[in-house]
């Protein structure tokens, strides 16, 4: 106990002798300045100095663009970019996806696998309770009913109604084999022509659909302006991809007898709107 007790009073003596630490001038050996210290007094220091220099630099990696520069840390700017990239790329992700569901809709439809839908008549007149309207004739209901018979009595000139200011052109030269006819559903028109005809583009578009089917065979499909589509099938060639931009009269396939369902040479060739197909006679001369 004794000897424990000495080394501990000979370490505190080591710790707290004092030293005298003096300048001298070389030449002259004038003392320039002189103070004590002590071992305690140094490791004091020492750890006090440690630790400013240890916080100073913890807070220049932390708070000051310098932190850049040391391994382990990205740049802000990276980060912030990388950020919107990965916004831009869900966004497209979201956009392809309603894309692909818009053109596969498009495709049971021009292939003909959509499903006909039966409507109930009582169901539809329940629904809207047309007993129960009130179908009388108001005295402001009379009054333009007789405006609108006296415009149409005395009417002079027949208004033209424009119904699109789209001009389509003939996508090929041909004899008309079969018209539009919707209760047989054939919603196109086929136009006989030697194999290997070029067929042109209707109007300006964007090919939105190009393949192969076992009954109707090589077949393209452009996206118009106003909600149009254009169809054509039984191609023997196909000179586009899907995605292309495509001018009006620009030759996009070659017309062929490729498919089941085709019994010769011809084009076959629809013309949808919103949606639901359209008498391609009412909107192209192919004379």
């Amino acid at each position: 106990m004794a000897k424990k007790k000495k080394n501990t009073n000979k370490l505190k003596e080591k710790l707290t002798f004092k030293y005298r630490f003096v300048v001298l001038n070389e030449d002259t050996f004038e003392e320039r300045f002189s103070f004590k210290l002590n071992r305690l007094n140094v490791i004091v220091l020492g750890g006090v100095i440690s630790i400013l220099l240890v916080g100073l630099t913890a807070m220049i990696m932390a708070f000051t663009p310098l932190r850049e520069y040391i391994p382990g840390y990205s740049s802000s700017a990276l980060k912030k970019r990388a950020s919107d990239l990965v916004y831009k790329v869900d966004s497209l992700q979201q956009q392809l996806t309603v894309n692909d569901v818009y053109i596969q809709n498009i495709q049971q439809v021009l292939t003909g696998k959509i499903k006909s839908s039966i409507i109930n008549k009582d169901s539809i007149a329940e629904q809207l309770r047309i007993e129960d309207a009130d179908l009388a004739i108001t005295p402001i209901d009379s009054t333009f009913r007789e405006d609108v018979e006296r415009e149409e009595r005395y009417s002079v000139f027949e208004k033209a109604i424009k119904k699109t200011d789209l001009v389509f052109f003939a996508p090929i030269s041909g004899k008309i084999t079969d018209i539009y006819n919707p209760k047989e559903k054939h919603y196109a028109i086929d136009i006989a022509v030697q194999k290997d005809t070029p067929v042109k583009a209707v109007a300006d578009g964007t090919v939105i659909f190009t393949g192969f089917t076992a009954e109707t065979g090589f077949v393209i499909i452009l996206e118009h302006t106003k909600g149009f589509l254009s169809v054509y099938k039984h191609n023997a060639s196909i000179h586009k991809e899907q995605g292309d931009l495509v001018r009006s009269g620009e030759a996009i396939a070659n017309a062929g007898s490729t498919g089941t369902l085709s019994t010769g040479p011809h084009l076959h060739f629809e013309l949808w709107n919103d949606g639901y197909p359209v008498n391609p006679l009412n909107y192209i001369d192919f004379r």
